[in-house]
């Protein structure tokens, strides 16, 4: 058996341990055969590698794994990145990323001072006039080969962290907050030991108390900083959840940072999204059920519900094929359940709320 890191799982690998979430909630059993519903929990719990049956690894090889993106690289996704659009937004988001490791490095390697008007400009920037918040998602939703640990992901959940304050009608001053929080959230994981970040064996309770100190590494970066006390506090609190199974504290939902809750659903959605080994970026409509089976306790009701509705809605008129291969229009949104909206297909309407056996497989 070996320990597997949660964005190189494939579907059909079965678990050798059972698997545990950081408040020690069972989220996976031993012995499971992993599908694709299961790595995506497993992303929205941070968990970060499990121990998989070498036999099974072997097995999977054996059926041949698709190459990552090929099952999802759909007419929609296609359309994406042939735009001008987006080729000028990549362009542009690979030069911000380099410029943005030098700096994150600075500031936590040697003390560098933080421009906080550069380094939100920088964000900023990326977002066209004419960009739609449907725009900046399927930008996102379309640069997953160039995920890495902290520095793409730090910018991307700035740039919906962003687009989130808009949705929550902030104010300017309040969204430019909100997206350094998002910016600078992780800084903390640059002072953990590599050695134990990319530890290819199962991780002692010793060394996962060690990642779990990466909130707190990160406050003590910023905290003598010259920059608004929120953003040290999205840093401190960007894992701690409403009902007190977060960490490093394990705050409840009055003690947590406002800015905090809102960079944490940007954090979770923008892991869960990412592209893995298997396949390209996960539907959203799949993530957005995630969040309504698991999620609505974890995290503050007004934020999770508005960001639910703008995320489902974006998507509205858009072409969708279900698990059951039936292509259709999305026409209409349930609003007690974002994640199964009504569809269109030729002469026949399906409300996937009254069908619990198909779901959106993904865009077309």
């Amino acid at each position: 058996m070996k320990r597997v890191r949660i964005s190189d799982l494939h579907p059909g690998m079965k678990t050798a341990e059972d698997v545990f979430s950081y408040n020690n909630q069972m989220i996976v059993p031993k012995g499971s055969v992993l599908d694709d519903k299961m790595i995506t929990r497993l992303e929205f719990y941070s968990v970060l590698a499990v121990r998989i049956a070498d036999e099974e690894d072997a097995e999977f090889d054996v059926a041949g794994a698709p190459e990552a993106g090929s099952n999802e690289d759909t007419a929609y996704s296609v359309k994406v990145k042939n735009s001008k659009q987006f080729k000028k937004f990549e362009q542009s988001f690979l030069e911000n990323t380099e410029s943005f490791k030098t700096k994150l490095r600075g500031i936590a390697e040697s003390g560098g001072e933080i421009d906080s008007r550069e380094m939100i400009d920088s964000i900023t920037g990326l977002i066209a006039e004419d960009m739609t918040g449907l725009s900046v998602f399927d930008m996102l939703h379309n640069m997953r080969q160039y995920d890495d640990l902290t520095y793409v992901h730090s910018m991307n959940v700035a740039l919906i962290c962003n687009v989130f304050g808009k949705w929550l009608g902030m104010s300017e001053g309040d969204i430019d907050i909100i997206t350094l929080g998002g910016l600078l959230h992780d800084i903390g994981k640059l002072k953990i030991p590599d050695n134990i970040i990319r530890k290819p064996d199962k991780l002692s309770p010793a060394e996962y108390n060690i990642i779990k100190t990466h909130p707190l590494q990160g406050y003590n970066i910023l905290k003598d900083k010259n920059i608004d006390d929120n953003v040290k506090q999205c840093a401190l609190m960007h894992h701690e959840r409403c009902d007190g199974s977060g960490y490093p504290l394990g705050l409840s939902a009055d003690k947590i940072n406002q800015y905090a809750k809102i960079v944490s659903i940007a954090d979770v959605y923008d892991a869960m999204t990412a592209a893995r080994v298997y396949r390209g970026p996960l539907c959203p409509f799949k993530v957005i059920g995630i969040f309504e089976s698991e999620g609505l306790q974890k995290y503050d009701g007004h934020y999770i519900l508005t960001f639910l509705e703008h995320i489902a809605t974006t998507y509205m008129n858009n072409r969708v094929r279900l698990n059951n291969g039936m292509e259709g229009d999305v026409i209409f949104m349930n609003r007690n359940q974002y994640s199964r909206p009504m569809l269109q297909c030729g002469d026949k309407f399906i409300d996937l709320s009254r069908e619990p056996e198909l779901y959106i497989e993904t865009f077309v």
